[in-house]
């Protein structure tokens, strides 16, 4: 089938959709998973997202639904026992391993097809149905606005958190409040790439982006269209080969994306501060003159 055709059928259409859905709630949280080291977070919780949706096809038969309350379950552990900055790694690797263990055991009573709680796993962007698309809508624009509310006490809170107490900042309510939001998006990012490829939107265009800009505002910008071009670049890219899933092509272009910004940003940070340098020394001479 052609390049075009594809596009004028509805399913590409809605996973078109999704991917930009997906892209923009990652692109919006990378930054600040960067800055607070909480990749590992979203590693813990994206894997833990299948855990969630076994007991949500055991319980009730839907494994979006189970995944997004395992979501929030999860979210509220990592809060509570990783309080401080260096326990939190131990102790999202503890409920990592018990829930994966009971993911398994939930699945082994479940005696129907399990697709729906694999496809957590792996991805399933071209089983996206309408219900679906409009609960990613959603949770896009819901993490949108509470990004936006707080952005700036969050940021204050993530790069200097002593300065933000001393300020008067609830810095243990944001980072329970932001882990909350971060389970929620890797959650519906999961449908898209699978938990396992989950990193390579909700950190690598963050991480590329931090290569390339120092400011927070042009840094989160770059991360949302960075993670854009990953997921839809790389659904478009899967209409060509129908041997290879989605989430190979999104992981290879958001991975493309880091190495060039590897590459590349020294010489621009090197180019920005000369050009400031210039500027300062410029304004000096027709100061004293």
């Amino acid at each position: 089938m052609a390049f075009t055709q594809y596009l004028g059928l509805p399913f590409a259409q809605h996973a078109l959709l999704a991917a930009a859905l997906v892209a923009v709630a990652c692109g919006l949280i990378g930054p600040f998973v960067i800055t607070r080291s909480m990749a590992f977070a979203v590693h813990g919780t994206s894997e833990l997202a299948f855990t969630g949706a076994a007991a949500g096809l055991l319980l009730a038969n839907n494994a979006v639904a189970g995944a997004l309350v395992g979501a929030v379950v999860v979210g509220g552990l990592i809060g509570a026992m990783g309080v401080r900055e260096r326990e939190r790694d131990s102790s999202i690797g503890v409920i990592l391993a018990a829930g994966m263990g009971l993911g398994v055991l939930l699945l082994s009573f479940y005696h129907g097809f399990a697709t729906e709680a694999t496809n957590i796993l792996f991805g399933d962007i071209f089983g996206v149905s309408s219900g679906q698309l409009l609960l990613l809508g959603v949770i896009a624009v819901g993490v949108t606005v509470a990004m936006t509310v707080l952005y700036r006490p969050l940021l204050f809170a993530s790069v200097d958190p002593e300065v933000a107490v001393a300020r008067g900042v609830p810095v243990r309510l944001l980072g329970i409040v932001f882990l909350f939001i971060l389970a929620f998006t890797v959650t519906e990012a999961a449908q898209v790439v699978g938990t396992l490829l989950v990193l390579s939107l909700a950190i690598t265009p963050a991480a590329a982006a931090h290569r390339l800009a120092d400011s927070p505002l042009v840094v989160a910008a770059l991360a949302v269209v960075f993670a854009l071009v990953s997921a839809d670049g790389g659904l478009l890219a899967s209409f060509e080969s129908t041997s290879v899933k989605p989430s190979v092509f999104v992981v290879a272009i958001s991975f493309a994306i880091y190495v060039v910004a590897r590459l590349v940003g020294p010489w621009l940070k090197a180019s920005r501060r000369g050009v400031v340098s210039d500027g300062a020394e410029t304004a000096t001479k027709e100061a004293a003159a």
